[in-house]
């Protein structure tokens, strides 16, 4: 991957717009620059702000997306919590490039099962910061990759703010490559 080189946009592409977390539509033909590829989404850069890009647009930059993960039948198999874990650790602030669960903003997993529902879960998380526009966007890709795992159903993830986060609570991994030790 080329970052720090310009792309002209293939097509329009819907994006959100970093920080605010508003949805927008950036024209076919605009020069941008990948600033951040992390966990399938991007973070670009062009005239007029910062953007993130999910993984179902990258045709538009002109990339491939990530092969999807096969789906099995609803309820056909026990869904490990580790995989959960590992696809959260594929979800990233735009602006940081700390996963979501090295960051310290996953507060809570469960997986449920039940006959009536097949498997659920449920996942609470925070931000940084409560005022971050993003977090909606940030929860929705959490969800979205939940709901890749094979054996997935239903997937919740809620925004909390208790406790408030704090740096304490970014790992060691996340605080060595953010510089922090």
């Amino acid at each position: 991957m080329n970052h720090n080189n310009e792309i002209e946009l293939s097509r329009d592409c819907e994006a959100i717009q970093i920080p605010a977390g508003l949805k927008t539509t950036i024209p076919a033909g605009t020069q941008v620059i990948i600033t951040q590829s992390l966990g399938g989404s991007y973070t670009i850069a062009c005239d007029f702000g910062l953007f993130r890009i999910s993984e179902t647009d990258v045709d538009a930059l002109g990339l491939q997306p990530r092969a999807a993960l096969e789906k099995k039948e609803k309820g056909g198999n026990d869904v490990p919590e580790d995989a959960v874990w590992d696809q959260l650790r594929t979800v990233y602030d735009p602006e940081i490039p700390v996963n979501i669960v090295d960051l310290g903003l996953v507060y809570d997993c469960q997986v449920v099962k039940s006959p009536e529902s097949g498997t659920r879960v449920e996942v609470k998380m925070t931000l940084t910061a409560p005022g971050c526009g993003m977090g909606p966007a940030i929860a929705q890709d959490a969800r979205s990759k939940i709901l890749t795992i094979p054996g997935v159903d239903e997937a919740d993830v809620e925004l909390v703010w208790d406790p408030p986060w704090n740096q304490h609570m970014i790992s060691e991994a996340g605080k060595m490559k953010l510089g922090l030790i």
